[in-house]
């Protein structure tokens, strides 16, 4: 059996990270969709938030498993989970370099596991995180993140964004 894992912060999860999803599924038997959590990093989304929104916008699958890991190399979490691959996506020149780096590390960590990169298609290709809540906020921004996230991602972020525009005092200005 082919098992791969495809781990990222999916803060929150993406279009793009779904099309990885479904092309990991393509590809390999078992897919382990692993969140990682860097203690370092800031998160808008907890994990659970996020395990639940990626569980939410993907169909049951038994092939698929969608789980956290944290305090762990990532080669280290496919070892321990038998997988031969790691997955990763490539969008930019700037993931290529980083990517190229990482997989020559976890080859000298642990060399029977394989890195398979997919590039996703152009209307993708600059899809992240990041650039999701970016967008998020300005009058209307719900009509342009819509196309970027899956439904319940959406409504994950919408009640965010209106949980902190209720809790933030905005008083009128005269002039």
């Amino acid at each position: 059996m082919r098992t791969a894992v495809y781990a990222g912060s999916f803060d929150p999860p993406t279009n793009g990270h779904l099309w990885m999803i479904q092309r990991g599924l393509e590809l390999f038997d078992i897919l382990i969709v692993a969140i990682g959590e860097n203690r370092s990093k800031h998160y808008t989304f907890s994990v659970e938030d996020r395990l639940q929104m990626l569980r939410a916008s993907i169909p049951p699958c038994d092939r698929l498993s969608i789980v956290q890991f944290d305090n762990r190399y990532l080669v280290d979490y496919a070892k321990l989970m038998e997988a031969g691959y790691i997955l990763r996506g490539i969008r930019s020149t700037h993931d290529y370099e980083y990517e190229r780096v990482m997989r020559h590390i976890n080859s000298d960590m642990a060399p029977e596991i394989n890195t398979v990169f997919l590039m996703p298609p152009r209307d993708i290709a600059e899809l992240s995180s990041n650039m999701v809540k970016g967008l998020t906020g300005p009058h209307g921004w719900e009509d342009n993140v819509r196309r970027y996230v899956p439904p319940p991602v959406l409504a994950a972020l919408a009640a965010r964004h209106s949980s902190h525009s209720s809790n933030s005092s905005h008083s009128p200005t005269s002039l």
